[in-house]
C-alpha cells in the first residue's frame, strides 16, 4: 500500500500507550499498527505549510518568505516572553497574535531526557508533553496570557534545564523524578506578578510510549541527504519513528516534505 502526502507532526491520542496518526490531506496512517513492520519513506518534493507552494522548506515547515512574514513563525512562538498582544502591540498580525497569546497558558516541568521547564497553551496539555517524549510531567503555573508564561520560563531556566537531549530521550536513559518536589523547590524563583497563578496541588501525569526497544546509538535519518529509506519500525516516541537499525526519523523537523510511504 502506498501513501503520498505532506509531512506534518503526528496527531496523538492520550491512551496507554500513546496512539499515533500520520495525517495527510485525504488519508491517514495509524502508526501503532505498523510496529514490527517494514516501511519505506521516499522524499518526492517540498511544500510550504503556510502558502502551500512547492518551495524549499526553510524552517518549521515554512518556505523562507513565509518564515519571515507569517505570524505563526514570529519570534514569540519560540520565545514567549516576547509576546506583546496583551499590550495591544502588533508583531506581524495583531488579530492572530491576540487569538493565540491571550488565552490560558501553562508553565510545566517535564522529564524527557532530564527535568526541564516549558510553556504551552492550556489546550495543548498533554499533547506538548507527548511531542517532547516526556514520560512524566506536571503543570506548575496557569496564567491568562503567553507573556506571563514566558517571563516565568525565563526566570526558572536559570535553575532548571529548558532543553531536551533528544539522544538521551530516545535511548530511554531516564530516571523517575519527584516533580512535585521540583515544583516546590522552584517556587521561590517565580516572578512576583505570577505567584498568584501557581498551582499548588497538581499531580504528575505519566506517559507510556509504544516502543518495542530503544536504540543504543540513535542515528538521525535526513531525507534531504538520503532520499529513500526502508526499515522495520520498532517504536514511536515524541515525534520520532524508531527503526530496528537504530535510525530515527523526526517527523516534526521534516514538516513540509512531500513523501511517499510504502508498507511492505
Amino acid at each position: 500500500m502506498l501513501y503520498t502526502g505532506v509531512l506534518t507532526k503526528m496527531q496523538t491520542e492520550f491512551l496507554d500507550p500513546i496512539q499515533y496518526y500520520l495525517v495527510f490531506e485525504n488519508d491517514f496512517i495509524h502508526m501503532n499498527q505498523l510496529l514490527n513492520k517494514t516501511i519505506s519513506i521516499t522524499k518526492v518534493g517540498e511544500q510550504c505549510l503556510s502558502c502551500g507552494l512547492s518551495r524549499p522548506i526553510f524552517r518549521q515547515g515554512f518556505c523562507r518568505t513565509c518564515f519571515f512574514e507569517k505570524p505563526l513563525a514570529g519570534d514569540w512562538i519560540m520565545r514567549p516572553e516576547l509576546s506583546t498582544a496583551h499590550l495591544n502591540k502588533e508583531d506581524r498580525d495583531l488579530v492572530f497574535e491576540k487569538k493565540i497569546q491571550l488565552q490560558p497558558h501553562i508553565v510545566y516541568l517535564a522529564n524527557s531526557s532530564n527535568v526541564k521547564v516549558g510553556v504551552t497553551r492550556k489546550s495543548q496539555v498533554p499533547t506538548r508533553w507527548i511531542d517532547q517524549g516526556a514520560h512524566e510531567a506536571i503543570e506548575i503555573v496557569e496564567v491568562p496570557n503567553r507573556y506571563l508564561a514566558g517571563i516565568t520560563e525565563v526566570a526558572l531556566k536559570e535553575h532548571v534545564a529548558d532543553k531536551t537531549n533528544w539522544r538521551n530521550m530516545l535511548k530511554n536513559n531516564l530516571k523517575d523524578e519527584d516533580l512535585m518536589e521540583w515544583r516546590d523547590r522552584l517556587k521561590i524563583y517565580i516572578p512576583e506578578e505570577v505567584k498568584p497563578y501557581v498551582l499548588e496541588h497538581n499531580k504528575e501525569t505519566n506517559i507510556n510510549f509504544p516502543v518495542e526497544h530503544y536504540p543504543k546509538k540513535p542515528n538521525s535519518l535526513n531525507l534531504s541527504k538520503v532520499s529513500t529509506y526502508s526499515g522495520q519500525l520498532v517504536g514511536i516516541k515524541g515525534q520520532y519513528l524508531l527503526f530496528e537499525d537504530e535510525r530515527v526519523f523526526n517527523i516534526r523537523s521534516n514538516e513540509g516534505l512531500v513523501v511517499e510511504i510504502a508498507l511492505a
